[in-house]
């Protein structure tokens, strides 16, 4: 590889008299004296044979060459940063990748919201996410594919930290003929419908739920269940959480159960390595831990 013949300390002086707006406040900013800035550029343009900057009146603005190096020494000097950050996390301990196996019903808002806060503390470790059910989540945990699982169910034998209640409820377009009938369901009306349900992701292939429907359409995800509800394709049971715009939009609504109208499901945080997991990893627990308490508090 070519070694590069301008320094970083260069490009930073050319950031900084662009940015600063001139020499003497880019003297300032960096603790050097205007000279020194100065006799940076100048030896840029000599090695580069290129004019750097021009004289407009008696301030120094960007020729159009200029203009692009400066933009292009802005990612430079950002990746130098970013790649002494990502060091400094190593030396931490910190993890280079996530893995996170996040349960069907967990909701959107919950493991966004605390992605988002986690981005900005470690910008640099990369998240990788799956999604599971049922069986797929609890290999997951005993195979130990993901550091962090988040699941309503779980085997035992692992120590679990409880984040969210979730509350269920079975719903279909209000246009459905079930919500036509004008009065409480039982069971025997269900079973005259056809039910939404989500495969199982693991090799277990289990059930969950009420399933005595003889009509089911089977997804691989929930956010595919949802948009057939929607479009009035069938009914379902799905977690609050994971329904409110479609609820708020009148796209889905609630069915009057006689009995059995809901269910809830505890939603709790497992760490499969436990006190071996890494600092990113039990930093991110801690995130959710405080998110998912924010997210309980608004209920």
């Amino acid at each position: 590889m070519k070694k590069p013949r301008i320094t970083l300390e260069q490009w930073q002086a050319l950031l900084a008299v662009v940015d600063a707006g001139g020499y003497a406040q880019a003297a300032a900013q960096l603790n050097k004296s205007q000279s020194a800035v100065s006799y940076a550029i100048q030896k840029m343009e000599s090695v580069l044979s290129l004019q750097i900057f021009e004289l407009a009146g008696r301030k120094a603005v960007l020729t159009h060459a200029g203009n692009a190096l400066y933009r292009r020494a802005q990612t430079l000097v950002e990746d130098a940063a970013q790649t002494e950050q990502l060091a400094q996390q190593f030396a931490k301990g910190m993890e280079a990748e996530i893995r996170l196996a996040i349960d069907t019903i967990v909701p959107d808002s919950l493991i966004l919201s605390a992605l988002a806060t986690f981005a900005d503390e470690a910008p640099l470790i990369r998240v990788q996410l799956v999604e599971t059910v049922l069986s797929g989540t609890e290999e997951a945990i005993r195979e130990r594919k993901a550091d962090l699982v988040l699941a309503g169910v779980y085997p035992s034998g692992y120590l679990t930290t409880p984040l969210l209640t979730l509350k269920f409820a079975a719903v279909a377009h209000p246009d459905h003929p079930l919500h036509g009938l004008g009065r409480e369901l039982s069971p025997r009306d269900l079973r005259q419908h056809r039910q939404l349900v989500v495969r199982d992701s693991g090799p277990r292939d289990v059930d969950a739920g009420w399933l005595k429907a003889d009509q089911r359409w089977t997804f691989s995800s929930m956010d595919a269940s949802i948009r057939a509800a929607c479009q009035g394709l069938g009914y379902a049971w799905y977690p609050l959480l994971k329904i409110q715009q479609p609820l708020q939009q009148q796209q889905l609504k609630i069915l009057p159960m006689a009995q059995g109208s809901g269910r809830q499901v505890q939603l709790s945080m497992i760490l499969p390595r436990g006190e071996f997991c890494g600092p990113g990893t039990q930093r991110l627990a801690d995130i959710l831990q405080q998110t998912a308490q924010a997210l309980s508090d608004e209920l």
